[in-house]
């Protein structure tokens, strides 16, 4: 175990080894103070190479900066964070990571699902818990973290950008992201085709951008389409 856990919680999680040990995942425990790994089960050392002396002596930023990717942590992390803080009983938080492991070159993607796995006396989280369970890298669900990594790390970018727009803006970017016309945009919003083209210049100016690939890239990145 680690350092930072008590004997009850050391105790709790003892009696859980041997169920950790049939599930077709990495169980991997970690305490709440610091965010560092308390336990993980033999499938997930095995791909780290490592003991679990080793890993439970590793710091949340040496542990994660070895290990997994900094740019899609940026998406998780803070839901992580949210999901502790808001403290229920019942809910489970699932998420996509991607790890690179010893000896491999590329990254490797996982969907992970973590829940709070003990409380202290005043019912606050001590523990968490998390199955992590690797997706095949022809699997669709790999393909599509990858979008979503891309789709987040744009939106990140140019959150200002899009804040810019108003109501209507954002409605023209919509269109204008399906391929509609001037006139097509005008006879849905009941508008004229001249005003539309003063939004679609306003949009394409506040996004600084004139490429109709980006302008598909910031409808898909905000939930527009």
């Amino acid at each position: 175990m680690v350092k930072n856990v008590t004997a009850a919680m050391q105790s709790l999680i003892g009696k859980h080894v041997n169920s950790f040990s049939q599930i077709p995942g990495v169980v991997i425990i970690h305490e709440t103070i610091n965010w560092t790994v308390v336990y993980m089960n033999q499938k997930g050392l095995k791909q780290l190479g490592l003991s679990l002396e080793e890993v439970c002596s590793m710091t949340n930023a040496e542990y994660y900066g070895r290990f997994f990717n900094a740019e899609d942590a940026k998406d998780y992390v803070p839901k992580i964070a949210a999901f502790m803080h808001s403290n229920n009983q019942e809910d489970t938080l699932s998420y996509y990571q991607q790890l690179k492991f010893p000896a491999k070159d590329n990254w490797q993607w996982h969907l992970s699902s973590t829940k709070i796995f003990a409380r202290d006396n005043a019912a606050k989280p001590i523990l968490s818990i998390t199955i992590s369970i690797p997706i095949d890298a022809m699997h669709h669900m790999a393909a599509k973290a990858d979008r979503l990594l891309k789709e987040n790390d744009f939106l990140r970018k140019n959150f200002n950008n899009f804040s810019k727009l108003s109501k209507r803006e954002k409605t023209i970017l919509k269109e204008m992201a399906l391929g509609k016309t001037s006139n097509e945009i005008a006879d849905e919003l009941h508008i004229s085709p001249t005003t539309v083209d003063t939004h679609r210049r306003n949009v394409r100016d506040k996004l600084g951008t004139k490429s109709s690939f980006e302008i598909s890239q910031y409808a898909r990145a905000f939930d527009l389409i």
